[in-house]
């Protein structure tokens, strides 16, 4: 499978999708102009990679800030990964930043994955 390595900038996250090396990423700041087009290969590679995924998959969300339309699709990500069994996700955020905690906790209760999280 393809990786998705992209490097962050400060409208977009960093993105490490690598299923050989059971990388999955997402960090930093989330505001791109047109967020459904920025994360629409994000979304297909997961539709791939539910097809035959590993059988651990830990995906890690460290975002620093998010805008509205890039929460959608960050729900949209998590929802896919609900179909892909043995899934857990590791959420971090700065330990002063009750806003990503909050954020992480909201996305917990809407999709059926098990949600650890990490201060830093």
């Amino acid at each position: 499978m393809e990786i998705i390595n992209l490097e962050g900038t400060e409208e977009s996250p960093k993105i490490i999708l690598d299923k050989e090396n059971s990388i999955f990423e997402i960090s930093g700041r989330s505001l791109p102009e047109d967020a459904a087009e920025f994360y629409k290969p994000v979304l297909e590679w997961l539709e791939s990679y539910g097809q035959s995924p590993n059988s651990e998959t830990l995906f890690t969300f460290k975002l620093e800030y998010f805008n509205t339309a890039s929460s959608k699709l960050i729900l949209d990500i998590l929802s896919k990964l609900e179909d892909v069994t043995g899934t857990k996700i590791s959420w971090y955020y700065h330990e002063d930043d009750e806003d990503m905690s909050e954020a992480g906790t909201e996305f917990a209760d809407l999709v059926d994955v098990p949600f650890e999280f990490k201060t830093y």
